[in-house]
């Protein structure tokens, strides 16, 4: 039982961690995107990366298995290509820990970048840098405490995730089952003193995570 809490420990670590640097290289240019671009639609854009955030996690997991299930838009492609599908694998567990999370970071990456000085982006342009240049040298390091908080919800986030992750990745020992996962299982088949000592292990790495994350977040606004 022991080796398989740790299988499940290691399996969210790696889990998380993996969907977290994705959400770093992706969600931080969406947030700027959303708050220094002002184009048609930017609202509605905005609305549509936020839904995974206030959506059931079933309902999230629906929709990423219609689209990249093994009939899916985009898995049914892969799938007469490769012959693979993601269902029921850890990488399915990543790209639901993603989706849900990835609103985490866009919310609090576009927060902090819109707390930026203008002023202070005014004069970087006016000293001919480029958008590219003043992101890099002004934005970015002005908002970073936005982003490390970001990057702690959404990982934090990630860790925690269930819904979705069951809906695509499934339940299989040893391959898919996640903590929540995990705990979930052991509750349903009566195993109370591994759920409970499982249960503690994610409510104290989650606290923590949170504790570092309201730390930055206070210093923002």
């Amino acid at each position: 039982m022991e080796s398989s809490i740790l299988f499940s420990m290691c399996l969210s670590l790696q889990v998380a961690s993996i969907s977290t640097i994705l959400i770093i290289i992706t969600g931080i240019p969406i947030a700027y995107l959303l708050a220094q671009r002002d184009f048609k639609g930017r609202e509605l854009l905005d609305m549509l990366f936020t839904l995974p955030l206030v959506l059931p996690p079933t309902v999230t997991g629906y929709y990423l298995i219609i689209i990249f299930g093994r009939h899916g838009f985009i898995g049914r492609i892969i799938y007469q290509h490769t012959g693979w599908s993601i269902m029921f694998t850890w990488y399915a567990a990543v790209l639901a820990s993603y989706v849900v999370a990835l609103p985490l970071m866009i919310k609090t990456a576009r927060a902090a970048i819109e707390s930026v000085d203008k002023n202070l982006i005014n004069a970087s342009y006016t000293l001919g840098h480029s958008n590219f240049s003043t992101a890099l040298r002004v934005i970015f390091p002005l908002a970073k405490r936005g982003i490390i908080a970001g990057t702690v919800l959404s990982f934090a986030r990630a860790m925690g995730e269930f819904g979705a992750t069951l809906m695509l990745a499934g339940n299989l020992p040893g391959r898919t089952d996640t903590m929540p996962i995990a705990i979930y299982s052991l509750a349903r088949g009566g195993q109370w003193s591994e759920a409970h000592y499982m249960v503690i292990l994610l409510t104290v790495m989650s606290g923590c995570l949170l504790y570092i994350a309201n730390r930055y977040t206070k210093r923002i606004f």
